[in-house]
């Protein structure tokens, strides 16, 4: 691995995945739509462009060895088209142009939301299949590019997909940022009885496990064609968590309950208003919300430990007194 594009750099995952490569001293490109001061900071070159575009991406990937693939549409709401065209179509095209110019290595950053069907998930591997009818056009659209990727490896480009959950850490730009405002705001309501387990994953960790797969594809390649979970050594019970970040930030517990069946009646009713009135903005509740927020969803990291020797670099407690740190330094 010494020349290596990063798709998607300017993003969370994706700028502090561009840092650990440049502190490496490797050189780095960022593809994105924009250009990225803090990644051009760090000595990375930045192209900008759309991966809907084949001609961008393969001029993108020239003279690379490996890519990181982690540029992607996420949220839960908006257009098919929009989602489809970025996660699926845009993938195809990075397929196609790491073909074409000879890359040898693509990792995939993926999600576990590809195998959540609504019911809990408890200690599951990556034998689990995908979900059959996923609630959210982008856990629909990463399941279609993740069954791409993998069917992609080969003799002449290994592959492999990396799954964490609910990533978080100094950097964050959406689930710790957006907690904290709607805990401000008072919108937040413990879903169902507030028992259940998630699995977490601290930046570093996640960063960690993706330079594990590029190293496994680019010498044994036991990793090659594989999904692999990532998250902490143990799940958090989510509202305690939750709520234990927002005591040391000062802010008051989410004491307010709703049951599952009436967070998704709710969720069902503002989807089909916000699709009926083509409102842009995220509805405040949904139903693939309510289940992520009630469910127990953790997985095994057996395959990851023994394919990648993938171990926790972080500990949550560790991880969570560093963001402590950073949120009061941003004044979040």
């Amino acid at each position: 691995m010494n020349r290596v594009l990063v798709t998607g750099g300017g993003g969370f995952i994706g700028l502090a995945l561009v840092c650990e490569l440049r502190r490496r001293g490797l050189e780095v490109r960022v593809l994105g739509r924009h250009r990225y001061p803090a990644a051009e900071a760090v000595g990375a070159t930045c192209l900008q462009g759309d991966i809907r575009d084949l001609e961008t991406v393969t001029r993108a990937v020239t003279g690379c060895d490996t890519v990181f693939h982690v540029a992607a549409k996420a949220g839960i709401w908006g257009p098919f088209q929009e989602y489809y065209s970025v996660n699926v179509l845009g993938t195809l095209n990075v397929l196609a142009a790491c073909r074409k110019k000879g890359v040898q290595s693509l990792v995939y950053t993926s999600t576990p939301s590809v195998v959540f069907d609504g019911n809990s998930l408890e200690g599951v591997d990556e034998s689990v299949p995908y979900a059959g009818k996923p609630l959210c056009h982008y856990a629909t659209t990463k399941i279609l590019a993740e069954q791409q990727v993998l069917q992609a490896n080969g003799d002449w480009l290994r592959t492999a997909a990396i799954r964490p959950h609910l990533v978080w850490g100094p950097g964050d730009t959406n689930l710790i940022p957006r907690l904290m405002a709607r805990g401000r705001q008072g919108n937040l309501r413990i879903i169902g009885d507030g028992s259940n387990l998630v699995d977490i994953a601290y930046i570093d960790n996640v960063v960690h496990a993706h330079l594990l797969a590029a190293e496994n594809l680019a010498t044994t390649a036991t990793a090659a064609g594989h999904p692999f979970f990532i998250g902490q050594q143990e799940p958090v019970q989510l509202w305690s968590w939750i709520n234990e970040l927002f005591i040391r930030m000062g802010m008051p517990e989410v004491t307010a309950r709703l049951s599952l069946g009436k967070a998704k009646a709710i969720g069902w009713v503002l989807e089909k208003v916000f699709a009926t009135l083509q409102l842009e903005q995220e509805p405040r509740m949904t139903r693939f919300l309510a289940e992520q927020l009630s469910l127990s969803h953790w997985f095994s990291k057996n395959n990851a430990e023994i394919l990648l020797g993938y171990t926790e670099q972080v500990t949550t407690r560790q991880g969570g007194d560093c963001m402590l740190r950073w949120l009061r330094e941003k004044r979040m």
